[in-house]
């Protein structure tokens, strides 16, 4: 009997409200147009755009499922949170992050692990998490393959440390524009976000996808470059005119200040920059 087929999950990507360069519109309609069953929008130290993605999907009827998620920025590299719905802060100590998370019954996933830069936590770092007795500061996952450290030695030791340790393996895209969506995926069986939550606690999750050239990620880079100069030109005007707006955080309300979901649009905005 041949397996069952396996459902496609993108658990790490960027909007406009941090450093992506993509509106929640667009994420939504790419991750539609390749035909994702689940998604998590996991910006850096916010989640107001992953709660108008998952509110704007819903409005819209479309098939999706889209998972409240945040990068979190500790101070031995990046953690997601995925499954949580208030933001956690940033910088405190891997350990107690962890347990943050789990606080909010989310899942707490290592991201782009080993190398040895600031952002991405060590080997040290993971096994001693693991090693506490209290399974609160155990984290729930770890990236086995995220392409924008693929093409680094450290990286090509990921899917067999995290075979080794025994937590679920992922595969991520850590997009930072829409078209990207999809470059790393993590397959699960079933097909809901609350299947892609039992597959990474009972570990049968797998991964797929392949690095990014590194023109790919210097054109992302221009981008980011661009969008952040025209970040400040409207904040500068927000604040010269007093009229409550300011950058666009690529929702509908986005440009409010403060910034809050504009839910008569949730229908009608559409994927142009």
């Amino acid at each position: 009997m041949s397996e069952p087929a396996r459902s496609r999950a993108d658990l790490h990507i960027h909007s406009r409200a941090s450093d992506g360069v993509s509106s929640v519109a667009q994420i939504l309609e790419q991750a539609e147009r390749i035909g994702l069953d689940v998604i998590a929008i996991a910006d850096h130290e916010r989640v107001d755009a992953a709660h108008a993605a998952r509110a704007m999907a819903a409005a819209r009827g479309m098939r999706i499922e889209v998972i409240v998620g945040e990068e979190v920025t500790t101070r031995s590299g990046h953690l997601l949170a995925l499954f949580i719905e208030e933001r956690i802060r940033p910088w405190g100590s891997l350990k107690a992050t962890v347990a943050r998370v789990h606080e909010q019954g989310g899942l707490a996933i290592i991201a782009h692990p080993l190398v040895p830069y600031p952002l991405c936590v060590s080997e040290r770092s993971i096994r001693r998490l693991l090693a506490e007795q209290d399974p609160i500061f155990h984290p729930d996952g770890i990236e086995a393959f995220n392409p924008t450290t693929a093409r680094m030695r450290w990286a090509a030791r990921a899917p067999a440390f995290v075979e080794e340790v025994g937590l679920a393996a992922l595969g991520s895209s850590d997009a930072h524009r829409a078209e990207d969506i999809g470059q790393a995926l993590t397959t699960f069986p079933g097909r809901t976000a609350e299947d892609v939550r039992q597959a990474i606690l009972e570990r049968t999750t797998g991964w797929q996808g392949e690095s990014y050239p590194w023109t790919t990620q210097f054109a992302t880079f221009r981008r980011q470059m661009g969008k952040n100069a025209l970040a400040v030109r409207d904040e500068l005007r927000g604040k010269l005119r007093r009229d409550g707006t300011g950058r666009d955080l690529g929702y509908p309300g986005g440009r409010l200040r403060p910034a809050r979901l504009d839910r008569r649009a949730l229908g009608v905005e559409h994927g142009s920059e």
